[in-house]
């Protein structure tokens, strides 16, 4: 595990950026003894800035070092398309009518369940939702059940352990609910074709124990805050009956779209354009799109992109040299400080892994997608649309991993426990 002298930088940068990530507050504590700097101290205490002003930092370094035609090298060598997706899908995704008709889905399905109505619709958000990310992908299902619990828990009077609850069982859910089929989850998506992991070979080994795991979790949560639950008022979206079905339609449309090109970032961002043109042309039916939300969370995740890349030399060697059962642990936890998609292409690199081990390495990467906000890619849309409920308008990263260390328990026993192949 030999690495240049920028390598080390890089980890050490990368090390920084992580240290930022769970220290934001202490800048926003700044922002306020420090007013006339209260602009950058509030921009360093957005946790969705934090890995791209470290990138920028990295690439200035990089300037000085190797010069500045190996720094843009370095940069145009990198992949953005995740980001890019991430940016459209979340915008697209989080507009009035889809909120809107999924919603309206999931408040009928509520009706079939022996459960009070903000029960149901609560256990449907934390369940359905996110293993319709299978289909629609991750990010997509992330921004829908967001913004779902938004408007009908998080506006309430709700206590604070139900807030960290929440979104630790949604985080983990979102992350091992896209893995029915091999596109949608981006750890999956990074290793499925270089395996040839189809559809067939998702569901046997992944997707039942994913249902499973979702659904125990979805339904603990709820039960155990069922009091609380019980007490939440039914909450309307305003002027949503007025939405024709046929402008309901052409948003789904483009949502599929996007995410039928989602490799291919001239199609979707040429889709995208084409749907502000649409949403500008009868904004009556919309609400004020999450763009800032959106290039916020783009930018976060192109900064792990731009710092990640350079993680190689001491990530690949961990991967190769460790047993099954150890990479799955070890997957786990490394999840918990890099993002789980890169954790996988890197292994993707590997020769000579066992079918063993390859799924023992998504499967742990999946498994702790919820840990933290950089676990996973949706996280930082999570985040954004879900911080301001909380206490001082931020979600502690300590309070993030305890509330996900019981779900992540139940992914555990899902992935590791249930008989089946491996």
């Amino acid at each position: 595990m030999q690495a240049n002298t920028l390598e080390l930088i890089a980890l050490i940068l990368f090390i920084v950026a992580l240290i930022h990530t769970f220290s934001a507050k202490i800048f926003e504590r700044l922002a306020y003894r420090y007013p006339n700097h209260a602009g950058a101290f509030h921009l360093l205490g957005e946790v969705e800035a934090v890995f791209g002003f470290w990138s920028m930092v990295l690439i200035v370094v990089m300037f000085f070092m190797v010069g500045k035609t190996e720094a843009i090298n370095y940069l145009d060598s990198r992949n953005y398309t995740e980001p890019l997706f991430v940016f459209v899908i979340m915008v697209v995704a989080a507009t009035k009518p889809v909120i809107v008709f999924t919603s309206a889905c999931v408040r009928s399905l509520a009706k079939i369940l022996p459960l009070p109505s903000t029960m149901a619709f609560y256990f449907l958000s934390l369940s359905v939702v996110p293993l319709i990310g299978s289909l629609i992908t991750e990010p997509a299902a992330m921004t829908l059940a967001a913004l779902m619990l938004r408007d009908q828990v998080y506006k309430q009077q709700i206590s604070t352990k139900l807030m960290y609850a929440t979104i630790g069982v949604l985080f983990v859910n979102i992350s091992i609910g896209g893995t029915l089929t091999p596109y949608a989850a981006p750890p999956v998506l990074m290793v499925a074709a270089t395996w040839g992991w189809d559809l067939s070979f998702m569901l046997t080994h992944f997707g039942w124990r994913s249902t499973i795991a979702v659904f125990v979790n979805a339904l603990v949560i709820t039960l155990l805050f069922s009091n609380q639950l019980k007490a939440l008022k039914p909450q309307r979206l305003e002027n949503s009956i007025h939405i024709p079905p046929s402008v309901v339609l052409v948003h789904l449309a483009f949502l599929l779209g996007v995410v039928v090109f989602a490799h291919h970032p001239p199609m979707f961002l040429g889709l995208f354009l084409f749907f502000m043109g649409y949403v500008t042309a009868y904004e009556h039916y919309q609400d004020p799109l999450v763009l800032r939300e959106g290039l916020m969370v783009a930018f976060f995740l192109a900064g792990l992109v731009v710092l990640g890349g350079m993680q190689q030399w001491w990530l690949e060697p961990i991967i190769s040299k460790l047993s099954p059962t150890a990479l799955y642990f070890g997957a786990t936890a490394l999840t918990a400080i890099t993002d789980n998609a890169a954790l996988t292409y890197l292994g993707s690199l590997v020769s000579g892994l066992s079918p063993e081990a390859k799924y023992y390495l998504v499967a742990g990467a999946v498994t702790g997608g919820g840990l933290t906000v950089i676990a996973n890619a949706p996280n930082p849309a999570g985040y954004t649309i879900l911080k301001d409920y909380f206490p001082d308008q931020e979600i502690g990263p300590l309070g993030l991993l305890l509330a996900a260390l019981g779900p992540t328990l139940i992914a555990i026993i899902a992935f590791m426990v249930l008989p089946g192949p491996h």
